[in-house]
């Protein structure tokens, strides 16, 4: 639960535009190199045979490397113009991956600039002075705009990736950046959750990337927000950026049509560029460096039906008495479910694990629960608010973060419900403090699981000790989950390495509207392809403290997160009480009925989703990908954001908007519509696929192994259509 965004830190915003003047040149160094590994070029290795060869020639110095996977065929090649600097990455003679350049009108940005320690101004890349290859790396000496400083970078290629780190010299930076044309890779995917001046990552989130803007100013792992340093193109390549620190990333928002990737902590950029023949190749590079799945933390059971959670239907209103009246009434309506959580509104001051006077006998809440066949959860958080007799408990233990600006202080921080400080989950005490608090509640009134809401770590914080980072704590805080049901709603942990974990990811709070509908399903898109397969929605229906969803919202959202992982309820089909108004928002017997169907037909689905879990799990294949994923030579499938696939054989296309019918691209192939029973031939549209309100169009993909299991599992979609 995330009702208003985190306060952000002040950051000035890089400034994506040409110099006012251009000082003497000074110098730049430049050497280009693989992802912290340095091969020999043009020798052999353990794991492949990589061909290079480098010329300079007129305006272009070029490095080409051939790919081993056909005699004399050339993998990829990176040119660099002497006279702007510009960056141009080709494979097979064609352009996929290009750095900015000043003195374009369609860019007007450096390839590279920095801002030096003390002064407002960028200093920026300009041409090349001189260079060196000596077979392993190639080093270029460049002019920048500054002639006190220089900039040094390192590149030597691999099989399929290149790596250029960049360091300034002569000065300290507070941020260095590398800037990219975007239209020169054709469209944008990967970073996770993305900060949109449209209130993204909340209601709003552009899939491609490149079909709105993105400014994320505070992007590193202390975060709220799900992201990942990686981002990759539709002409196949791909970045991955390896810091364990806060960057200031702008996707054509501080300029139209760059991609601006800055370092804020004085150290090298350090990226690493993938050149793959498809997308999905780019993924499986990062896959390489990030890691795969080990497990999935949710059980089976898990998969097959929807977890309710209290928040959207009461927000922090939520009383005993009201809990369970909303429980008993959805438990009568038969809709599969498996855990009831209660959410924010139960803690006497946040921070303290005991019941407030809106909860007379929590014990015997959890017993009524369980009698009627559920598992309790409860909302979490490891931040306690000031005023919590724990915040003292953990003061004056030294049991907080401690203040980066003055470490005999706890860390000061204003989250959404006061002003708190955060447990210190690298102080072995503090932490076996906190899980005791946890334990307490599952052994003294059966609670069975967790909802953690929570950052680990927060910027004016100081790590327990110095040799502890913002990627320490995110990992902390993930063993502490791990010990934990966290009953299908997951963990909000993320960066380089924790896809390795396995947990659910549990996407930021929406609003209510077709937006935020739209908004989750591309979400859940770009976090499934970053890394993280185990993704579920916002709560069905949204949240966000806006007047709840319409009739039309609550089911076209129940239908599509019917085809995703996962599903996670909140707003109650048999009405619910408008928070903004006070009055009850009553929905009619169809918005049951239809909301059941949805999850019956993940119910349905549950054995072929658990096959792809199984399959992700080791992997690290998505189980909700985009449909460019399996067909990457269609190129109407690179824009599609309204349809996807869920594994490799089932087409999801369900209705994101006010209409009865949309639609449908069905791509190489022959489709089973197991509505009508037919059989549709592939690469086309389908033109106003009729869609009213109980029908979410599907396809099954033909001849293959999961056709019949998949036709077995739609079968009642066919009988109720007759029926109708």
């Amino acid at each position: 639960m995330t009702a208003p965004p985190l306060p952000r830190p002040s950051r000035t915003v890089r400034p994506l535009r040409r110099p006012r003047r251009r000082a003497r040149a000074g110098l730049l160094a430049v050497a280009l190199a693989v992802g912290g590994t340095t091969l020999p070029l043009g020798a052999s290795t353990a794991s492949a045979a990589l061909k290079t060869g480098y010329s300079a020639s007129g305006s272009t110095l070029t490095v080409n490397v051939w790919a081993d996977r056909a005699a004399d065929s050339r993998g990829y090649s990176v040119e660099i113009d002497r006279a702007t600097l510009r960056l141009t990455t080709k494979r097979l003679g064609k352009v996929v991956l290009q750095s900015a350049d000043a003195a374009s009108a369609a860019t007007a940005a450096p390839s590279f600039d920095f801002r030096p320690t003390g002064s407002s101004g960028w200093v920026s890349a300009t041409s090349v002075r001189s260079a060196s290859w000596d077979g392993r790396a190639l080093s270029v000496v460049a002019n920048t705009s500054n002639p006190v400083y220089s900039l040094l970078l390192t590149l030597t290629p691999a099989q399929d990736r290149y790596a250029l780190t960049a360091a300034v010299q002569g000065t300290g930076a507070t941020q260095l950046a590398a800037h990219y044309d975007m239209n020169a890779s054709g469209h944008w995917y990967g970073h996770g959750e993305a900060s949109t001046p449209n209130n993204g990552p909340y209601t709003d989130q552009p899939w491609p990337l490149d079909s709105g803007t993105v400014l994320d100013e505070a992007f590193g792992p202390a975060a709220y927000e799900m992201t990942e340093p990686f981002w990759f193109t539709s002409k196949a390549s791909g970045l991955f950026i390896d810091t364990t620190s806060t960057m200031t990333v702008s996707l054509g928002e501080a300029k139209d049509n760059v991609a601006g990737f800055a370092v804020t902590d004085g150290q090298p950029l350090r990226q690493t560029v993938f050149v793959e023949e498809t997308p999905k190749q780019v993924y499986a590079d990062y896959q390489e460096i990030a890691g795969t799945p080990q497990k999935s933390d949710a059980p089976d059971y898990q998969y097959q039906s929807t977890v309710w959670n209290s928040w959207a239907q009461f927000y922090t209103n939520v009383t005993q008495a009201g809990f369970l009246d909303w429980a008993r009434q959805l438990h009568a309506t038969g809709i599969p479910a498996h855990t009831f959580s209660l959410d924010d509104g139960w803690m006497s001051k946040y921070g303290d694990f005991t019941f407030n006077a809106k909860f007379p006998d929590p014990k015997a809440m959890v017993d009524e629960v369980h009698a009627m066949g559920y598992n309790f959860g409860l909302w979490v958080t490891l931040w306690l608010n000031n005023d919590s007799q724990n915040y003292q408990v953990a003061r004056a233990n030294g049991w907080l973060l401690k203040s980066a600006s003055d470490p005999s202080q706890p860390c000061a921080v204003r989250w959404w419900n006061g002003n708190a400080g955060i447990v210190d989950l690298a102080n072995p005490a503090a932490r076996a403090w906190y899980e005791s608090q946890l334990d307490g509640l599952m052994s003294s009134l059966g609670v069975n699981g967790f909802k953690f809401d929570t950052r680990f770590f927060d910027l004016g914080c100081a790590p327990y000790t110095s040799d502890l980072g913002m990627e320490d704590y995110q990992a902390l805080g993930a063993e502490l989950a791990d010990k934990y049901d966290l009953q299908g709603m997951g963990i909000r942990v993320h960066w380089t390495g924790n896809q390795s974990r396995g947990f659910v990811t549990r996407e930021i709070d929406k609003g209510t509207g077709w937006d935020s509908l739209q908004a989750g399903m591309h979400q859940l898109l770009a976090l499934s392809t970053v890394g993280h397969p185990f993704v579920t929605s916002d709560m069905i229906g949204g949240s966000l403290g806006q007047a709840p969803p319409t009739k039309q919202v609550l089911v076209r959202w129940a239908q599509a997160a019917a085809l995703t992982p996962l599903m996670y309820s909140s707003t109650a089909p048999t009405g619910v009480t408008d928070w903004t108004t006070g009055r009850q928002v009553a929905y009619d017997a169809e918005t049951v009925q239809l909301y059941k169907a949805a999850v019956e037909r993940h119910g349905d689905l549950s054995d072929y989703i658990l096959a792809q879990v199984r399959r992700a799990v080791g992997t690290g294949e998505p189980i909700m990908k985009p449909l460019f994923w399996e067909f990457p030579e269609e190129q109407a499938t690179y824009t599609l954001d309204d349809q996807w696939l869920l594994g490799d054989s089932l087409l999801a296309a369900p209705v994101l908007e006010q209409a009865t019918s949309r639609d449908v691209y069905l791509p190489e192939g022959r489709w089973y519509d197991p509505y009508t029973g037919q059989t549709l031939r592939g690469e086309r549209w389908v033109r106003d696929y009729p869609a009213p309100l109980s029908v979410t169009p599907m396809f099954v993909r033909e001849r293959v192994a999961e056709t019949q299991q998949l036709k077995d599992a739609l079968s009642g979609l066919r009988q109720g259509a007759e029926r109708r």
